[in-house]
């Protein structure tokens, strides 16, 4: 019997997206979501990720090869006022999916983590290896996520990889995202006004990008490490991103002020070397042309 490759969160940005490139290539794939639906046709099984039971029935009705790990809340914005279910959900969550790797022995588990597990972080470039010391519970439940990964492929033999996606945008993405914003103010004619930014550093990630980050894991036969880090290769002020949407779109009128975003870490260039040497990553998209791509998906929605 052909078995699957499991994906959560299949309703959200990344978890969407991953479960459709499978598909695409041929491969069984079961994906999971809080609320059972369809996206873009495509039909989700409802299962809260801590329902450790509901997993199981899953996986018994669905023989699994692997799990591709995106179900989470999806950053410090989210539950910024209910930690308990940020832990609940990531750290739980994380660690019900590690316990079916080791009870179904299954192939490989990749882990969608964050550059928010780093915390601040030291002059770049920076590595994997340095100290993590997260800022927000979110990137506490990263960290921790990641902890247990690590021991579970030490004590049981589970093989678990992380990689730690930078700020992911592009088509799919509805959540708070200062790219989106811009977008939607140019094509509805309004003025971009942000109190901070126009110095501030962020590394983004298309989310094709993200994808191929993941599957490279998934497919990789004998990874040198458990954790990696991918971004898209660049690292530009918002203010500099603001110069990349006004070139995509004329009409946009942006203008941000001096100084960090008051709810984000400071992050200096990540090292993107490991995961380009080790699984053959290359960002396909750069700035300019990956907000096209968001841009176009974005006025079809709004048409």
């Amino acid at each position: 019997m052909e078995r699957h490759i499991l994906v959560t969160g299949g309703a959200g940005l990344i978890g969407n997206a991953v479960r459709g490139t499978l598909e695409a290539q041929g491969r069984k794939v079961v994906a999971i979501d809080l609320v059972e639906r369809t996206r873009e046709g495509l039909p989700l099984l409802a299962c809260d990720l801590t329902d450790i039971h509901r997993l199981h029935a899953i996986a018994a009705e669905y023989p699994l090869e692997a799990i591709i790990h995106c179900g989470a809340h999806s950053g410090p914005m989210v539950a910024r006022d209910n930690p308990y279910s940020m832990v609940q959900v990531n750290v739980v969550g994380t660690a019900n999916m590690l316990e079916l790797a080791r009870i179904h022995q299954l192939r490989r588990l990749v882990f969608c983590s964050s550059t928010s597990a780093y915390g601040d972080t030291p002059e770049g470039p920076v590595p994997e290896d340095v100290v993590l010391r997260p800022t927000s519970v979110y990137g506490g439940s990263k960290a921790a996520s990641e902890a247990l990964l690590w021991t579970y492929w030490r004590q049981f033999g589970v093989d678990a990889l992380a990689i730690r996606l930078s700020w992911v945008y592009g088509p799919g993405r509805t959540t708070d995202c200062v790219i989106r914003t811009m977008i939607e103010d140019a094509l509805a004619g309004r003025p971009t006004r942000l109190p901070f930014g126009q110095d501030f550093f962020r590394q983004f990630i298309h989310v094709e990008d993200a994808v191929s980050a993941l599957l490279l894991a998934l497919d990789a036969p004998a990874p040198a490490r458990r954790v990696y880090t991918a971004t898209g290769g660049t690292y530009v002020t918002l203010g500099e991103v603001g110069k990349a949407v006004t070139r995509v779109l004329p009409q946009a009128d942006i203008a941000l002020a001096p100084g960090p975003d008051p709810v984000d870490e400071v992050h200096r260039r990540f090292d993107i070397s490991a995961i380009a040497h080790d699984l053959g990553y290359a960002p396909r998209f750069d700035l300019e042309a990956g907000i096209r791509s968001y841009a176009d998906w974005i006025a079809a929605r709004t048409a």
